[in-house]
């Protein structure tokens, strides 16, 4: 088989997807070459570019270095470049640095806003489709404010501290959200008074959030309002100043911040390839997404930048799902020309669609059945985007997005209103790590001492000890089965004599109460399986003193902490179902619970070990991260 080089150009949703797929399907096939172009090192989540422009979270969040999403796949190529053309007869990609011949081609370069030639849109105002333009609007927000805070004009203050949204659409409704969030931050930070902020959101139609059913987009005009937010519909934007926007009735709107969400078109990059387009400058695609006129050239269209219709005059929608789907259709089509097989057509699958307003309350129809607002879609929405590193196979990224989602939050942004954000002094903890440390290197002490003295070495592991011959635990089918009448009848009258107490902590003179007096049938077969006979059960009391002093010295030295406490926990779980735990104890498992919040950072060695490991291991499985990669210079 001769040499195949299939190239993909744009790593967006579809062309990431799409990558994937062909590197997973062709990974066996050492004859097949797959170079993935972009003009940026990284894949931005262009769902979440309103939490970067409202200031919810720092712009890092959203960037996922393409490396680190790539660098196991040993049979991708990246290439940071920028795509100039196509020469469709002799089959070659040309960019800036150089050329890439192609045998399949996957064009995926997504699309970019449509002003539909609005005065003043591209002078005047921001729009909100890519990392630059998130940025933009951010430092244009924070810059605004602080001028506005000591605008001595009430009218132009008044203007600079109106945000208007052109567009109710889903970035537009999300980006609102994230003003009404910001707003009282950016006030308590400049000073100012929150009620002197304007939010408004203009839209040229009659209703707003049109992919969503009616009942579900009154809930978020409803909420919108109760926020008071200014919903301006059937109010189409004419002129676009650099201190107003005029609608189409004539009436000025006085602001300095004009963000547009109100269209999106195909990329105009595209438009010099000479494949056949249609409106918006999507490019035309059949069912295989192979571009019209050249499906012998074997060029396929994905993502924002295909026109196919899957009704009549209805296009794939452009939103992720659909990028995802057409980018899977397109590479297992190239996937079928190099192996044989049959060709996929497109059917699309659109599981439903979700709207956040602001980081706490949202919208959400699922499978057309489900109907979710407040709480719940946002905890579906966060449910849907892990989702997708788990389809991307990007546990690091999976991991960053739970951290700057949930825990490193400031304000209270979140969907727990920053009940699990973790910004705070972890200093405090630290003596309680020692003591909870010292804890459990005292009992396991004494499980290596026995009754010898802890002064005289030569006296441990003898009698009490778990390093003798003498199964220490109370298992039936461990110990022997010969009891005498005089010792039945010695613990006939311990249990008579001797009432155990429940406490959760100890009271004196009380006998203290088991959490299970008895193991549950279920974890006796547990333990019958992992200590069938008594040689078993020797050495794993002790392995397992052995790993009890490891814990209490990592634990008091602040190593491994979050390991350490988790093991801890499962330790003293498996003692109260093992019927060798007391409920006065059972606070062992919740400082364990407490101290997995970083409580080793701070006067521990987790300090520096921890950081240590992530860069010598992050260097190793993913490789230094470059500002560009692979361009032909």
């Amino acid at each position: 088989m001769t040499k195949q080089n299939i190239v993909v150009v744009g790593a967006g949703y579809a062309g990431v997807s799409a990558t994937k797929f062909l590197a997973k399907k062709l990974k066996k096939n050492s004859d097949v070459e797959i170079t993935l172009i972009d003009r940026h090192s990284y894949h931005t989540m262009m769902t979440e570019l309103h939490e970067v422009a409202g200031g919810r979270v720092e712009p890092s969040a959203i960037q996922y270095d393409l490396q680190r999403l790539f660098s196991r796949k040993k049979n991708v190529n990246l290439v940071t470049d920028t795509v100039t053309g196509i020469d469709k007869d002799n089959k070659v990609v040309k960019t800036e640095q150089g050329s890439y011949p192609f045998d399949q081609l996957i064009i995926g370069m997504g699309g970019e806003p449509n002003d539909f030639g609005t005065p003043g849109v591209k002078e005047n105002g921001f729009t909100l489709w890519s990392f630059d333009d998130a940025l933009k609007i951010r430092e244009h927000i924070l810059k605004t404010v602080e001028k506005a805070a000591i605008e001595p004009d009430a009218e132009v203050r008044k203007a600079m501290l109106t945000f208007v949204v052109c567009g109710s659409g889903f970035t537009g409704i999300e980006m609102i959200g994230e003003l009404i969030d910001w707003k009282d931050r950016l006030a308590q930070e400049f000073k100012l008074d929150p009620a002197e902020f304007t939010l408004s959101v203009v839209e040229a139609m009659p209703t707003i959030l049109n992919m969503l059913s009616r009942n579900d987009a009154a809930k978020a005009e409803r909420y919108l309002e109760k926020k008071n937010v200014q919903l301006l519909k059937n109010a189409p934007i004419v002129e676009v100043a650099a201190d107003h926007i005029t609608l189409k009735d004539g009436s000025k709107v006085p602001t300095h911040t004009l963000i547009w969400t109100a269209g999106v078109k195909a990329t105009s990059d595209a438009a010099d390839f000479g494949l056949e387009s249609a409106r918006g400058n999507r490019l035309i695609a059949n069912e295989y997404m192979q571009a019209k006129g050249y499906e012998d050239k074997n060029i396929y269209i994905i993502g924002d930048l295909v026109y196919y219709e899957e009704f009549p005059d209805t296009p794939t929608p452009q939103i992720v799902q659909a990028a995802e789907q057409t980018g899977h259709t397109a590479a297992a089509n190239v996937v079928a020309s190099i192996n044989g097989g049959e060709k996929h057509k497109f059917k699309g699958n659109y599981q439903g669609f979700m709207v956040s307003v602001g980081s706490k309350w949202g919208v959400a129809n699922l499978f057309d059945k489900i109907h979710l607002s407040g709480f719940l879609a946002i905890i579906m929405k966060h449910i849907v985007n892990l989702k997708y590193f788990f389809d991307i196979r990007s546990g690091y990224y999976m991991f960053q997005y739970m951290m700057h989602e949930f825990f490193h939050i400031k304000d209270d942004r979140n969907v727990t209103r920053g009940h699990s954000s973790r910004y705070g002094n972890v200093l405090w903890s630290v003596p309680l790590r020692i003591f909870y440390g010292t804890v459990w290197l005292v009992e396991s002490m004494k499980k290596i001492v026995g009754t010898g003295d802890y002064l005289k070495p030569g006296t441990w592991f003898g009698e009490g000890s778990w390093f003798t011959d003498k199964v220490a635990f109370p298992f039936p089918w461990l110990q022997e089965q010969v009891t005498t009448g005089a010792s039945a009848a010695e613990g006939a009258t311990d249990t008579a004599t001797q009432t155990a107490h429940f406490g959760l902590s100890y009271a004196y003179g009380e006998q203290p109460m088991q959490v299970f007096e008895k193991m549950p049938k279920w974890f006796e077969s547990v333990m019958k399986f992992m200590m069938p006979n008594q040689d078993v059960a020797l050495f794993m009391q002790k392995f397992m003193t052995i790993v009890e002093v490891l814990i209490a010295l990592a634990l008091i030295a602040g190593l491994f902490t979050w390991l350490s406490s988790a093991a801890t926990i499962g330790l003293t779980i498996a003692f109260c179902l093992s019927g060798m735990f007391y409920w006065v104890n059972i606070w062992f498992i919740f400082v364990a619970f407490a101290l997995m919040n970083g409580s080793g950072r701070a006067v521990g060695l987790d300090r520096w070990v921890i950081p240590w490991i992530q860069r010598t291991l992050g260097k190793w499985w993913y490789g230094t991260p470059k500002a560009r990669y692979g361009s032909k210079n």
